[in-house]
């Protein structure tokens, strides 16, 4: 199995988070890591909505 299996894990590793960065910075740099998870989703979906995009339009009339 992989992945978080409770919520005590979760909660362990925001206990060390926070003891490691204090907390002063854990909140910037949750900030800053939520902005990076939105910006690659953003991208994933523009890159996937492109590629899409450019196999209907190389599609020649015949084709479709």
């Amino acid at each position: 199995m992989t992945g978080i299996e409770s919520p005590v894990h979760l909660l362990f590793v925001g206990v060390i988070a926070l003891l490691v960065l204090g907390p002063k910075r854990l909140p910037e740099v949750a900030r800053a890591l939520g902005k990076g998870v939105r910006e690659f989703r953003q991208t994933v979906s523009g890159t996937t909505s492109e590629v899409l995009r450019g196999e209907v339009e190389s599609q020649s009339p015949d084709e479709q």
